[in-house]
């Protein structure tokens, strides 16, 4: 079959690899969308040490069904399908007390890390374990299905978050993630949502989608502009979808005293941190990773126009552009957001 092979690191190229083998529970995937994720972008020069060549990347893919293994009972060929993309084992503490994006052994698509390597979705077939799949309804896009694993994300952030109805939030960060996470926030019951980007057009299309308004730290100070509309208090939760200190930072100056701060983003490994801050203000800051099983609401959520995504999607590409593709936007090529590689 067809494959993008991140054969060294800048260096992808499609080729020819073999067909995965298929075990007894898993299910072999006809690709037919998969989207390109930051953490692909950032991840083929090696600076996050989870892409170690040779490897096939992608895991934010739909498809249908081309083969079932001999286990495998309640899928069948044709089936129009999307998948986590974490594979969690089942049976650590974690997985048996419902938490398996947590899993000890957990894997995810599309990754090597040195411990593992599980080879992902920007191919002509994935085979995945069928304990992660998900049935599409037949009036969601492929296109769109594709998106479910980052709209999961999103909604796993609020999830985790104490949001109450008539809540004020920020979400620091308007890209892919944080556009979604903007309606995520509205549809738990957060009545108004500020947006804070580095890029006006991104903060425009935050507003499309639901922000109040939308703050750029080069022409303003978002955290005063935030305390001028709570009355002097703060956000009550700021959601933070970039992962560095600078946007950290912002996220701390605009919430309230005893609000939560909700890491998302994780771009940089490590950041300073206003301690002092954070204690005397009695500040709540929550880590959140991946998705735990929110899959089946994300997709109702899409069905329903709850959660939009078409303003978000860039460009679709063949796998034979997918390597360009790669370089406009590990070049950060202007309005560029989300690219869908259709194998």
């Amino acid at each position: 079959m067809k494959a993008l092979l991140l054969k060294e690191y800048m260096q992808l190229e499609v080729t020819e690899v073999p067909e995965p083998e298929l075990g007894p529970e898993d299910l072999l995937v006809r690709v037919r969308a998969c989207g390109i994720c930051g953490s692909d972008i950032h991840g083929i020069d090696g600076s996050t040490g989870r892409r170690i060549p040779p490897l096939v990347m992608g895991h934010e893919a739909a498809g249908f069904v081309a083969k079932v293994g001999s286990a495998v009972t309640q899928w069948s060929v044709g089936d129009r399908i999307t998948f986590d993309s974490m594979i969690s084992c089942g049976k650590c503490h974690f997985c048996r007390s419902g938490h398996m994006n947590l899993c000890e052994n957990r894997m995810v698509l599309g990754v090597s890390c040195g411990d593992y390597r599980r080879h992902g979705a920007f191919a002509e077939f994935v085979a995945v374990p069928q304990h992660i799949c998900y049935k599409l309804p037949d009036e969601l896009p492929f296109e769109h299905a594709a998106l479910i694993e980052a709209v999961s994300v999103a909604v796993h952030a609020v999830e985790v978050t104490p949001v109450h109805l008539g809540d004020t939030a920020v979400v620091v960060g308007a890209g892919m993630i944080g556009l979604l996470t903007i309606q995520a926030a509205k549809n738990a019951g957060c009545t108004t949502v500020y947006a804070v980007d580095l890029d006006d057009a991104k903060l425009a299309l935050a507003k499309e989608l639901g922000a109040a308004e939308g703050f750029n730290p080069k022409s303003c100070d978002p955290a005063e502009e935030i305390l001028k509309r709570t009355g002097g208090r703060g956000a009550d939760i700021v959601l933070e979808a970039v992962g560095a200190t600078d946007p950290i930072k912002t996220a701390l100056a605009c919430v309230r005293k005893g609000g939560t701060v909700t890491l998302i983003g994780n771009i940089t490994p490590k950041i300073e941190l206003n301690l002092q801050s954070v204690v005397t203000r009695e500040i709540r800051l929550q880590g959140t990773c991946g998705s735990n099983g929110e899959y089946p609401a994300c997709i109702d959520l899409l069905v329903k126009g709850l959660i939009k995504v078409d303003s978000m999607i860039s460009a679709k590409v063949s796998l034979d552009d997918a390597p360009d593709a790669f370089r406009r936007l590990y070049n950060h090529e202007p309005n560029l957001m989300k690219v869908i590689v259709q194998p």
